[in-house]
């Protein structure tokens, strides 16, 4: 598989990715910094290059690279023998955020539930909690088996496209 890389092109889609993204309710430079490195020949940049590539501020980088830190969508590397650090975005970085959020749908689960059983049965306050918590605890069911599904499927993809590139 041979194909030429179109820099200029890329950037441009990724930019409209990231833009995109802050359409659905990301911070905007958090979805341009996400598009840029997933985009980017190795997916790894520094915070000088996401600063140079999207003429931003130093310290607009630095609070994008954190929102995605914190979601793992992206993770802080050192380059050997450099005090630099790199930011990646792993291949399965979709998948670890969805598991990420599984756990806290676990939580706001447990939260609710003592929520709804103070709230007093049959009050408006305790219908809306129940089914504030029926939607999370479905939803949470739903991602256990996502989570399967997509292992599954991840595999014969892995294999399609390994065999694509040899």
């Amino acid at each position: 598989m041979s194909a030429q890389r179109d820099d200029e092109a890329v950037r441009r889609y990724a930019e409209q990715f990231g833009n995109l993204l802050a359409d659905t309710g990301w911070p905007r430079m958090a979805g341009r910094v996400f598009s840029a490195i997933l985009a980017s020949e190795d997916g790894r940049l520094t915070a000088a290059e996401l600063a140079e590539q999207l003429q931003a501020s130093p310290a607009a980088v630095s609070g994008a690279v954190n929102y995605l830190l914190q979601l793992r969508l992206a993770t802080r590397e050192r380059e050997p023998g450099s005090r630099r650090d790199v930011y990646v975005i792993q291949d399965d970085a979709w998948y670890q955020t969805m598991m990420t959020e599984d756990q806290s749908l676990l939580r706001w689960s447990a939260s609710l539930r003592k929520v709804l059983d103070a709230s007093g049965e049959g009050t408006p306050a305790h219908y809306r909690v129940r089914v504030s918590l029926a939607f999370i605890d479905f939803i949470s069911g739903e991602v256990k088996g996502l989570s399967e599904r997509w292992m599954a499927h991840k595999a014969e993809l892995d294999a399609e496209i390994k065999a694509e590139y040899q």
